[in-house]
């Protein structure tokens, strides 16, 4: 019982969140630098992040906007980056069966990749969380990002060069972090299985990447990755 309180009240979502702050605050950061180098006001840069809530995505509309780029090519692009949060909310729908449908569309709405990866580990844990407790992960890490690219954006001009304080890695880093999280756990409870998939992903992802964009052998293996998960979970 003591273990599950843990994971039941919107403050312990907060605190879960601690980790992806530290995170959030550098990459943010770095974005609200780049967006303000490429032309976008204060203002547009939380236009952005309100709307849109992707790093990646942001990053690659401002180097699009950069290279002036159409509008629809944008649109398309960022469509693709993030059709993967579609197979992120798909996978924790499950354990939420029992919220209302406006309780589901507010976490898979707020679902990033770092906060997904806090969730899963949570739900391996224990095999359940509250609502109450993914709100407060969720929007503690939204406000965060918000309030991390504006001031990037109002401090923008005095960097010229963000790579020169590290910021440039602090997504490269989070990212490593959550998958060796990841990878630890699963490694001690089924170790097959996660060699299983490990390789199946890398294997259909640098086959993919020759025949298309990495956009797409990112999805398509993202789903094997899945697909290969389930087909073995009875067997190991």
């Amino acid at each position: 019982m003591e273990e599950k309180a843990h994971y039941e009240t919107f403050t312990d979502g907060l605190k879960a969140c601690i980790p992806t702050i530290l995170g959030y605050l550098g990459i943010g950061f770095a974005l609200g630098v780049v967006g303000k180098g490429v032309g976008l006001s204060v203002f547009a840069i939380f236009l952005m992040s309100v709307i849109v809530y992707a790093g990646s995505a942001q990053f690659i509309i401002c180097g699009l906007i950069a290279l002036q780029a159409p509008v629809t090519s944008i649109i398309a692009t960022v469509f693709l980056v993030n059709l993967r949060h579609f197979l992120m909310s798909l996978s924790v729908a499950p354990y939420f069966r029992q919220a209302s449908l406006l309780e589901n569309i507010g976490i898979g709405t707020l679902l990033t990749d770092e906060s997904y990866g806090v969730l899963t580990m949570a739900l391996k844990s224990i095999g359940k969380v509250s609502v109450a407790w993914a709100n407060g992960l969720n929007i503690c890490a939204y406000l965060t990002w918000i309030v991390a690219t504006v001031l990037g954006g109002l401090l923008g001009e005095f960097i010229p060069e963000p790579e020169m304080f590290g910021l440039d890695f602090a997504l490269v880093a989070m990212f490593l972090g959550l998958f060796l999280f990841q990878v630890e756990y699963s490694l001690k409870v089924k170790t097959k299985q996660t060699i299983i998939v490990l390789m199946s992903v890398i294997i259909v992802l640098y086959l993919l990447m020759w025949l298309t964009t990495p956009e797409i052998a990112v999805i398509i293996s993202a789903l094997v990755g899945c697909f290969v998960g389930v087909t073995t979970h009875d067997k190991y």
